[in-house]
């Protein structure tokens, strides 16, 4: 591959360093798109850019920040809006999970959570909105969970939030060429769960529930591809989201207490 079309804007992935959002760098590299990889981790995304252009040609760019600091954030969306170096796809995949038990979390964990899972995407989407609505054209995916419909502590409630929205800002900006998915894993081996000091695959979930990065990321990028509001990554999760909204609150509570 000798490099992607420069007259294609780049792809801008928060959270790249690692889990999903490394993942879906490699994927995005794969396809020749040229990257923005956003973290706070300057290591790990130097070790990726390096993987990636060995891998494909294309050096990507990266952009240290800590999207819980102000001038992270300010630093990732001053990027999103630059005119001269346009970006045409946006993946907010940034985030930490939290212990279900609210009332022992630390209350100040509990507010970086909400600002990471959908403070931060906010502003990143109206940082890159104007810009892509100018051009008519434009892709927003945000990486949200199954546990949008499955109630399970605060991590459920932002997650709603993103799906909520994402649904409603596709509508209105889709006929403009301007598209946002919100993308729905379930379980998936990543090392989200080791951040929790619970290695994957020991909380209690049954092996079926188990997905792989790869496979996650490569089924969200087809339904952005294709526009999609919402991408349910794997059948069995389409199916367990389908029950989940028409049982009884209670039921839906009891499963949501499978796992951490």
């Amino acid at each position: 591959m000798t490099g992607a079309d420069t007259r294609l804007g780049s792809t801008l992935i928060t959270g790249a360093s690692s889990g999903l959002g490394a993942e879906y760098a490699r994927q995005s590299a794969a396809r020749g798109e040229a990257l923005v990889l956003v973290a706070r981790d300057e290591a790990a995304l130097s070790a990726l850019a390096d993987e990636i252009e060995a891998a494909h040609g294309l050096r990507p760019e990266v952009l240290r920040a800590d999207l819980l600091a102000d001038e992270g954030i300010a630093a990732a969306a001053a990027r999103l809006s630059d005119p001269e170096r346009p970006v045409d796809t946006l993946v907010n995949s940034a985030g930490f999970g939290l212990p279900l038990a609210f009332e022992r979390n630390d209350i100040e964990d509990e507010v970086r959570h909400l600002r990471l899972h959908d403070e931060v995407p906010m502003r990143l989407m109206h940082a890159a909105l104007p810009g892509m609505l100018g051009r008519g054209r434009g892709r927003i995916l945000n990486v949200a969970s199954v546990a949008a419909f499955i109630p399970r502590s605060t991590y459920s409630a932002a997650k709603q939030w993103l799906v909520t929205f994402s649904g409603w800002a596709n509508r209105r900006y889709g006929p403009r060429g301007v598209t946002v998915t919100a993308v729905c894993p379930g379980f998936v081996h990543t090392n989200f769960h080791e951040r929790l000091g619970l290695p994957p695959g020991t909380e209690g979930v049954p092996k079926w529930m188990w997905l792989e990065a790869p496979r996650v990321v490569a089924d969200s990028l087809r339904d952005l591809d294709r526009g999609r509001a919402l991408s349910i990554p794997s059948r069995r999760y389409r199916m367990l989201v389908g029950i989940a909204r028409v049982v009884p609150p209670g039921i839906a509570a009891r499963i949501g207490e499978r796992g951490r």
